[in-house]
């Protein structure tokens, strides 16, 4: 009677889970149905973490150089400059984009950022042909810093390795790990009172007003890896 038992418990928790699991597998195919361009942008700035003063979204993947990446379809990326680098850019002039059909690659020069007449580049988080740009904050680059990870994006990629890209980038806690720690290191470069958050808050958002020109170029390329 035991074994039976047993046995029929052991019968029961399969078709649970049978059908748990068939409920899982449903739930995606009414995820991933197509989305319009304007909710996909809406959706990446939803909800953000921070991290010692800046926001990190969950959804998205980020290149150590502190541009991120947002997989809007099997080969179709969004990228554009994160919070890190909206606050630390300050004051931004102009911004230089790619040409669409040009070829990016992962890790190299992307776009320019230009102010007071220095110059900065940032890198590419993935490889691709350029299909769009953001020709609205190509004309307004302030744009980009008050809203980095929604109308502030910068180019859409087509990525033929997207998958293999996106292996090479950061996310969830790695990338919470990375941001706290490029924090700290900012707090090094910047004078007392610093402007960078430790314990909650959000960090000012120009933090150029702690840096003088020398000291700006300098740490933009640092953080940028350009």
């Amino acid at each position: 009677m035991t074994v039976i038992l047993v046995l029929a418990t052991f019968i029961v928790f399969l078709l649970i889970d049978h059908f748990y699991s068939r409920r899982l597998a449903v739930r995606p195919v009414m995820e991933v149905q197509p989305q319009p361009a304007t909710a996909v942008r809406a959706a990446a700035a939803l909800q953000p973490t921070v991290v010692a003063g800046f926001q990190v979204p969950e959804n998205l993947k980020y290149h150590p150089g502190h541009t991120w990446a947002l997989n809007e379809g099997p080969k179709m990326v969004r990228i554009g400059l994160d919070d890190f680098a909206a606050r630390l850019l300050g004051k931004v002039h102009k911004i230089m984009l790619p040409q669409r059909g040009q070829w990016v690659r992962q890790g190299q020069k992307i776009w320019t950022l230009e102010r007071d007449g220095a110059k900065v580049d940032m890198v590419s988080p993935v490889e691709g042909v350029v299909t769009d740009i953001n020709d609205t904050a190509a004309k307004d680059p302030e744009l980009a810093r008050r809203d980095p990870y929604g109308d502030g994006w910068l180019v859409s990629v087509e990525s033929p390795d997207a998958k293999l890209n996106f292996r090479n980038l950061l996310s969830g806690e790695l990338a919470r790990w990375w941001m706290d720690e490029a924090a700290a290191r900012l707090r090094k470069f910047m004078p007392i009172p610093a402007g960078v958050a430790q314990d909650g808050g959000t960090t000012i958002s120009d933090l150029t007003t702690y840096l003088g020109d020398k000291e700006w170029a300098e740490v933009t390329r640092e953080f940028f890896l350009s």
